[in-house]
């Protein structure tokens, strides 16, 4: 026997990496002979370094490509970086850098690191969205939306830092009581005019994926987000005559509304407030602005709210009620304002307890004799009827919010109409780093639209940095004085820059034709080939923003003519997350960060590579198991020894076909389980082939079958390991590459086994396990399974009642 010579990945490794890219192995052209596959993971932030998350989204996305590639499509695997955001902004302030400077010098040690995974992106399609040649067409993309009334400028709330005099990220507001991360002042809501996207356009699009095969639990958190509502807008008026429009599912329970309340933020607030509530009311809405929507939201908040100590007429019924002002209500969900039914709604309920309001009862249970009182909210529906409730009384509840809708319509009251939990995408960010918005302000012309000509809007590159945080933008007087396009005059720029997500909304469509240099975005046949993406991967945690966010991008061009397709994204799958080995999320104050450069320099690339996908099932994930990895590193040094160690010939049949029947069986198992993104069955059925190929590799070594297992199980394990396998595909003699080569066959016949196992029972407990020859008939099975030792002792003088014979699974002997 010929030992084979040590698997020295830190020299091996660095060669095929080094060898594919001189090639052009994996660089991406339009192959209009062969179907073509977009295959796309979510691009990183250059935050300075890799962590074991990124490699476990990216690395069996790489798997899943190259399987593809193998199975003759034409992979487009691109990468990138989404290189604008506040991080590098942090950095400029505490370590005196340019945050380009920052930028690059972070993106290129991580494309290194990336180099280092052995993966198949075409880097001569590498995009960074932080380079003019990039945000140039994400501002080409705000004056699209602009021109098509997509974008448009309201005031909105920010959080605000009165002593930086700056807004803030919503990372930067620290702590429950909401301070200022630099100073710790506390943190306040104040108005600002920003830009927006109507996203809120596409809201009944965006519910639609009939078109695309997502997790359902990414489908359902969007679903959330969107939150589609039928119901009704209806019409109060204050006692002076001021129009309350509100927004309510439940038009049935109209007549028991006996208060309303207003966001603080409301317009009429300040309107309808009386002087004697003047002070109480203005002292609320201080103690609002200074919470976070998640903290008003919550349902287990103890309610709050004062009365603004005027009142509105119910439309119904022409019923005085009270208006109160409660941080509860939020001025961007609906109209801000909401009728309040205590009887039937439990938030209602609680509320008027507390601060001791009227509650009537306008729905009640067949037997409600009227005399009752309510210890809760009564909100059944299906057995209530209508009650105090005018011309309605009788009503079965089922029926009557169709019919009060018609008739609010019909008496001018109102509508039937949908609302939208979802809101207008606010791109507007009052920072230095990210893409200016290339709009111009003339005291002549009002907001003029930059010139598509003059794009992109440069970031002055000598910008000063205040310890406040405050954007430089307003400051720089080169960047903020310029010239009106439409008179000449002297005019300002806007010195807000764009949500980051505004990059990273559009970068698929980037990498077709990087910084391309036609009048839109990328080269349309690049796209006509390319589009849509077939599989997206990526973290759940973007369901509602960033995927959002693409599907609506998409809308907008396919409305501009960019695009011919509804949907960006065909097939989207979700990873886990790997957890620290005390199974916390890791983080360096736990100090439990596993740093995937040590592990490439132990172990290899693709000892972590299989580890990672071997490891737990991949849209789970787990905690990290040390020894896991190094259980992996053996396997693949057996690997390396099982097909390059040489040893005498030999031959055996029955060999032959047992070594054959499990390459036939793996071939079709690998296949199926790396199809579904299972990749940790399809490397354990790896490893079951290579048992059973060390168990008869001095039977059948030299013989075809032994030289077609070898080939199968490095063509298989190429995906997952792509430079241990080209290695050894090269040493025995193989074409190059072995990522060139095509998938592996199953053959059914092959596959078949000709043999299984089965149980004998009595009375349905188990007494013994046979073999026997597959596809058994009844007859032949009850006959084995009475002539059986065991089975015989066990029956003896017993009466056989009868015996149930289940083909290829068990034969049931029932005695009495």
């Amino acid at each position: 026997m010929a030992k084979a010579e040590k698997y020295h990945h830190l020299e091996i490794e660095p060669y095929w990496q080094k060898k594919w890219e001189t090639d052009e192995l994996y660089r991406s052209r339009i192959q209009k002979d062969q179907p073509k596959y977009y295959a796309l993971t979510m691009l990183p932030y250059p935050s300075g370094d890799l962590h074991i998350g990124h490699w476990y989204a990216i690395t069996p996305s790489d798997a899943h490509a190259r399987f593809m590639k193998m199975n003759g499509y034409n992979v487009l695997f691109p990468m990138g970086f989404d290189a604008f955001g506040l991080p590098a902004e942090n950095a400029a302030i505490k370590r005196k850098i340019h945050p380009h400077t920052w930028t690059m010098g972070n993106i290129e040690r991580m494309r290194q690191q990336m180099k280092s995974m052995g993966a198949i992106f075409d880097w001569n399609r590498e995009i960074v969205s932080c380079l003019p040649d990039y945000y140039r067409w994400t501002q080409w993309f705000f004056l699209k939306f602009y021109e098509k009334g997509i974008a448009y400028k309201r005031f909105a709330p920010v959080d605000f830092c009165p002593a930086c005099n700056t807004t803030l990220a919503r990372e930067q507001v620290w702590g429950e009581d909401r301070h200022c991360e630099r100073c710790n002042t506390p943190v306040i809501k104040k108005e600002l005019s920003q830009w927006f996207f109507k996203i809120t356009d596409y809201a009944e699009e965006l519910l639609d994926f009939s078109q695309i095969d997502w997790p359902e639990r990414v489908v359902s958190m969007q679903q959330n987000w969107i939150g589609r509502s039928e119901g009704a807008e209806v019409n109060f008026h204050t006692e002076s005559g001021q129009e309350i429009k509100i927004f309510t599912t439940r038009p049935d329970t109209l007549w028991g509304v006996t208060f309303m309340v207003l966001a603080p933020e409301h317009p009429l607030v300040k309107k309808i407030t009386t002087s004697e509530c003047q002070a109480e009311v203005d002292q609320y809405i201080a103690q609002a602005s200074r919470q976070t929507e998640i903290e008003r939201l919550a349902t287990t908040k103890e309610k709050t709210g004062v009365f603004t100590g005027a009142y509105a007429i119910n439309p119904v019924n022409g019923e005085k009620v009270p208006i109160w002002i409660a941080d509860y209500v939020m001025m961007g969900y609906g109209t801000g304002a909401i009728m309040a039914v205590p009887a039937h709604d439990e938030r209602d309920f609680d509320f008027a307890k507390k601060f001791h309001l009227a509650i009537k009862i306008v729905i009640a249970p067949q037997e409600w004799n009227g005399q009752e009182q309510l210890n809760e909210a009564y909100t059944g529906v299906e057995e209530g009827r209508l009650v105090n409730s005018g011309q309605f009384n009788g009503t079965p509840a089922t029926e009557a919010k169709s019919v009060v809708t018609s008739w609010l319509a019909e008496q001018n009251l109102g509508k039937k109409t949908i609302n939208y939990r979802l809101r207008d995408w606010l791109i507007s960010r009052q920072r230095y780093w990210g893409a200016p918005i290339p709009i111009i302000y003339c005291k002549k012309c009002g907001p003029v639209p930059v010139p598509e000509k003059d794009l992109p809007v440069l970031l002055p590159e000598d910008a000063e940095f205040l310890p406040t945080g405050e954007s430089p933008l307003k400051y720089h007087d080169s960047f903020l004085n310029t010239t009106c396009p439409k008179c000449g005059g002297p005019a300002e720029r806007e010195t807000d820059t764009m949500d980051t997500f505004m990059c990273s909304s559009w970068y698929p469509y980037g990498y077709l034709s990087p910084y391309y240099k036609g009048n839109v975005p990328f080269d349309p046949e690049e796209g006509k080939y390319w589009l849509p993406i077939d599989l997206y991967t990526g973290g759940i945690e973007h369901a509602c923003m960033h995927l959002i966010y693409i599907r609506f991008f998409t809308k907008a061009m396919r409305d501009l003519g960019l695009v011919d397709f509804d949907e960006p994204v065909r097939k989207l799958r979700n990873q886990g997350i790997i957890l620290g080995e005390d199974s916390e999320k890791m983080s360096k104050s736990r100090g439990n960060v596993v740093a995937p450069d040590d592990l490439v320099q132990r172990y290899g690339a693709d000892a972590v590579r299989a580890y990672l996908m071997f490891g737990w099932r991949w849209e789970q994930g787990g905690p990290w198991d040390s020894k896991g990895v190094e259980g992996i590193y053996r396997f693949l040094n057996r690997i390396w020894d099982l097909t390059l160690e040489t040893v005498p010939d030999a031959s055996s049949f029955e060999a032959e076909k047992a070594v054959r029947r499990k390459t036939h069986q793996t071939i079709a198992k690998a296949t199926k389980e790396i199809e579904h993104f299972s990749f940790n069955t399809y490397l354990a059925s790896l490893m079951e082939l290579s048992n059973v190929m060390a168990k008869y590799k001095g039977a059948i070594y030299g013989t075809p079958a032994w030289d077609e297992a070898v080939r199968s199980i490095l063509l298989l394990l190429a995906p997952a390991c792509p430079h241990i396998t080209e290695e050894i595909w090269q040493r025995l003699g193989q074409q190059y590459s072995i990522h060139n080569q095509s998938w592996p066959k199953s053959d059914p016949e092959l596959a078949a086994a000709e043999t299984v196992e089965i149980v004998l029972q009595i009375n349905g407990k188990i007494r013994e396990k046979l073999v026997v020859p597959i596809g058994s008939s009844d007859e032949e099975l009850q006959k084995l399974a009475l002539e059986n030792e065991l089975i015989q002792k066990a029956i003896a003088g017993k009466t056989v009642k009868k015996v149930i014979a289940v083909p290829d699974r068990l034969v049931n002997v029932v005695i009495i």
